[in-house]
């Protein structure tokens, strides 16, 4: 297996992303931008993270001079006519691996995508075009079992109740994780819906090779509102 994937074994991957509750990015909030990523992917490195994944070319370059553990890149892109953001495209794949990504993850769902390209052929895509490592992010077991197939190097459950077949989800799927973990070879990350750090030993208990966490460790505006809404 991969060092860079072995290097994350068992470990929490801190998804360093500043976006409102729901999933879209807050621009107005004190903490955004290359910057403040950078800082923040330090601080959860010195805490222990194994892994950080970032958005956009920019946040991707200032994180990896930041941070010397494996770098998830992903490049959020919104498509009029699709519902598919996570790196859509393979050019959208290209910046963020031309500024350093290690692994570039990817919207591995069934749902259709810009220019035609099926999931499975945009992997197969950037594997031709560049030695590096996918992640697929998948909302079912049988995504997960295609993207393996096409040559993914780990699949996450990141979007699992995202896709209109999911909606009924409950987050963290720790069934979805240990129904890939039973099912392919390739690791399983737990991503999504993940708040607390005994969510986060559960999923390793189903399965998961790795956990990401993202707004419940990086968002302070987020945090607090969690906390203030709850006191009311």
């Amino acid at each position: 297996m991969n060092k860079k994937i072995l290097s994350m074994k068992q470990g929490l991957i801190v998804s360093c992303q500043i976006t409102d509750d729901k999933g879209f990015y807050d621009s107005e909030n004190p903490i955004y931008g290359s910057e403040m990523m950078a800082l923040i992917a330090r601080a959860a490195v010195n805490g222990g993270a194994l892994g950080i994944r970032v958005n956009g070319p920019e946040d991707t370059l200032a994180v990896k001079e930041a941070v010397n553990v494996p770098i998830i890149g992903i490049n959020k892109t919104d498509i009029p006519g699709y519902d598919v953001r996570i790196t859509p495209t393979f050019n959208t794949a290209k910046e963020v691996i031309l500024k350093g990504a290690d692994i570039v993850a990817i919207d591995a769902t069934f749902r259709s995508r810009p220019e035609g390209m099926t999931s499975t052929e945009l992997i197969k895509k950037i594997k031709n075009n560049f030695n590096v490592l996918i992640m697929a992010d998948i909302s079912t077991l049988e995504e997960a079992i295609e993207a393996e197939k096409a040559g993914a190097d780990l699949v996450a459950t990141t979007l699992s109740s995202y896709t209109s077949y999911t909606r009924n989800r409950k987050k963290p799927d720790f069934d979805l994780v240990q129904r890939i973990f039973q099912a392919i070879k390739i690791p399983v990350i737990c991503e999504g819906g993940v708040s607390t750090p005994v969510e986060a030993k559960e999923a390793l208990k189903h399965g998961a090779y790795a956990v990401t966490v993202g707004a419940m460790i990086v968002n302070v505006k987020r945090i607090v509102s969690a906390y203030t809404e709850k006191m009311r």
